[in-house]
């Protein structure tokens, strides 16, 4: 006979429901008023919806001149940093440079109306340009195709709230991909660097090839590359010094301006160097007729007109690729580029949200949004940039309008200036690239996760070597299967602590704790080690279910038979704290007379009792 069910304050248990006074409180009953479609379409789309889904209407209405001027200001220096840095990725897709600029300024727009993070301005990006160059292998066709298949996976990823896919990238893997990618992007730009012809798709084979062709390296191309990473990791650090903060009195005037004035130097820096180096390549056109150094080339002038994206192309031998063949050919790309994109988007939006809440259905909405519209655009896929948030965030941006002022320059340096973009050498933009893909390589995080847990470094280092040896998106497909590995093998060996103890009346008992719930992956590990423990002795055993909140069919089966296994030896086994809903599940399967539950102390001195394992208790003497 099962013991009757009490609740247990301290445990935190349920009362269990009273057949005779069941609650109806959740029940629909036929007789009671049903909300009309009407209703249900007032519940679901009111303000609260429209603010939520279409954030600009949110912030719009309190909008003002310090705000507007704020986000001039931002806009204008993010647009000053894009356009150097657009040209510069397209470079790392292996992309004609324009194909930079084409995704820099709609995406700007649509993030306004839809976008949740003030500092997040959307267009290419490091990780989004090396990702499409292995996926699309340089191909125009093939990367504005996966650009509208990313846009699409995000916007369905956002309306299905599929975000929690993100959280299966832990931290060390997303700490080893980001710098293996870092990697990556240095070293397909030492080709522009030296002036050399590179091969291979993975980290190992370009340096092989990298170093086959060393000895056709230019003279002038390096002086000029490594000369301009040298001048901007200078300007960074002088914009990184403020005056007035060392000693107890706050800056005057005077040192705010110039600390400004430096900062504006440090912010502006990649512009800065694009501009004095296009400037020279320009004098040797004029001056000498040819360049010393290779220069970027006639890049087209003026917006491009929308157009849908090509869903066929002609390959190299003549034969024409249709969708699917095209959509085969991009492969697993399809799906990881939608998850970095959004998983580097999140991680920005977090760092600049100021302890307000992400709502990272939005930001899938929005990104993809953007991607599709820039696919239009004859852009590539891209997201938001830390590098460009950082800058946005320390111009003063207040809310995501700033972006109209950055895209129309992009606007602009598209219709006018495109043929002044000719005379940039390519190794000031490599220059460019490797000076701020430096600081992407995580290595202060080893330490720290050294000294937290040594097993992070598995999946985190191991993603890092894959990603390095194996084209990108397999290596973070590899390191994310490792990491749910992990998560599996933590799962199925929940941790038992055992207890020898006395009842009042000074009966032994082994009390037996699992740390968490029991599901099919644990359920026989669990069976196993209680077994163990207590065939060695004659001793009553009790499972302490307190920590065990959810419970499967698999994990019932496994209980009926641990039942069956003390029934068989003769020894006691009892349930202690099992919580109602994980109890109906064990009833349903275990045999009643096995399967022996209890909520008190008074009833395991009962339960011993009637075992024979306890003196019985004495009745109450008579008044």
């Amino acid at each position: 006979m099962i013991p009757r069910r009490k609740h247990n304050v301290s445990s935190g248990s349920l009362p269990p429901p009273d057949d005779k006074h069941a609650s109806n409180d959740y029940i629909l009953s036929d007789g009671a008023p049903r909300e009309g479609w009407r209703a249900g379409l007032r519940r679901r789309f009111n303000r609260k919806t429209l603010h939520k889904r279409v954030p600009v209407t949110a912030w719009l209405p309190q909008y003002n001149v310090e705000k507007a001027l704020g986000d001039l200001i931002a806009g204008i220096t993010v647009g000053l940093t894009v356009i150097p840095q657009s040209l510069a990725y397209s470079n790392i897709a292996g992309l004609p440079p324009q194909h930079g600029l084409y995704g820099s300024f709609l995406g700007c727009f649509i993030y306004i109306v839809l976008g949740g993070c003030r500092a997040v301005p959307a267009g290419p990006t490091a990780i989004a340009s090396l990702l499409t160059w292995q996926v699309a292998g340089g191909v125009v066709e093939k990367a504005i195709l996966l650009n509208f298949l990313t846009g699409l996976v995000e916007l369905l990823m956002g309306v299905l709230g599929l975000g929690f896919l993100i959280n299966f990238v832990s931290g060390p893997v997303s700490s080893g991909f980001t710098s293996a990618v870092a990697l990556m992007i240095a070293t397909s730009q030492v080709k522009d660097l030296f002036a050399i012809t590179v091969t291979g798709s993975t980290f190992l084979q370009q340096w092989i090839s990298i170093f086959r062709n060393l000895h056709n390296a230019s003279l002038w191309d390096p002086v000029l590359g490594f000369s301009c990473i040298a001048l901007l990791l200078l300007m960074r650090k002088i914009g990184m010094i403020k005056l007035g903060t060392s000693g107890d009195g706050t800056p005057t005037t005077q040192q705010k301006v110039i600390t400004k004035c430096m900062w504006m130097l440090g912010t502006c820096r990649n512009a800065i160097v694009v501009v004095a180096s296009g400037t020279l390549g320009f004098w040797f056109v004029a001056q000498h007729g040819a360049s010393p150094v290779r220069l970027m080339g006639a890049i087209p002038s003026g917006v491009p007109m929308p157009q849908l994206p090509p869903f066929s192309y002609v390959r190299p031998d003549n034969s024409t690729a249709d969708f699917l063949e095209m959509v085969s050919e991009l492969g697993s790309g399809v799906l990881v580029i939608p998850l970095i994109v959004l998983l580097e988007d999140i991680a920005i939006c977090k760092a600049f949200s100021d302890g307000r809440t992400i709502d990272a259905t939005q930001e899938m909405i929005a990104l993809g949004v953007c991607n599709v519209g820039n696919s239009f655009m004859q852009a590539y896929p891209g997201g938001g940039s830390l590098a460009r948030s950082v800058v946005s965030n320390g111009s003063g941006v207040k809310t995501t309008f700033n972006g109209i002022y950055t895209g129309a320059m992009v606007i602009l340096a598209l219709q006018f200036f495109t043929q002044y973009f000719e005379f940039i050498p390519k190794a000031a933009l490599a220059a460019v690239i490797i000076s701020a893909i430096l600081f992407m390589v995580e290595y202060d995080v080893v330490k720290p996760m050294w000294r937290a847990k040594k097993l992070d470094l598995v999946p985190g280092v191991g993603t890092f070597v894959l990603c390095l040896t194996l084209p990108i998106e397999l290596g973070i497909l590899t390191g994310v299967v490792v990491n749910i590995i992990f998560i599996l093998y933590h799962a199925a060996r929940p941790k038992l602590s055992m207890e020898l103890l006395k009842t009042e009346g000074g009966v032994e008992y082994l009390m037996i704790t699992p740390d968490r719930c029991l599901m099919f992956p644990s359920v026989e590990y669990v069976r196993r080690l209680v077994n163990k423990t207590a065939a060695g002795g004659a001793v009553a055993v009790v499972l302490e279910c307190t920590h065990i909140y959810s419970a499967d069919y698999t994990a019932a089966k496994s209980i009926e038979q641990l039942t069956a296994d003390f029934r068989a030896r003769g020894q006691p086994l009892y349930f202690y704290n099992v919580k109602p809903s994980v109890c109906s599940i064990f009833e349903a399967v275990a045999k009643p007379e096995h399967f022996v539950v209890f909520y008190e102390d008074e009833e395991l001195e009962r339960l011993l009792a009637a075992d024979g394992r306890a003196p019985a208790a004495k009745p109450p003497p008579l008044p």
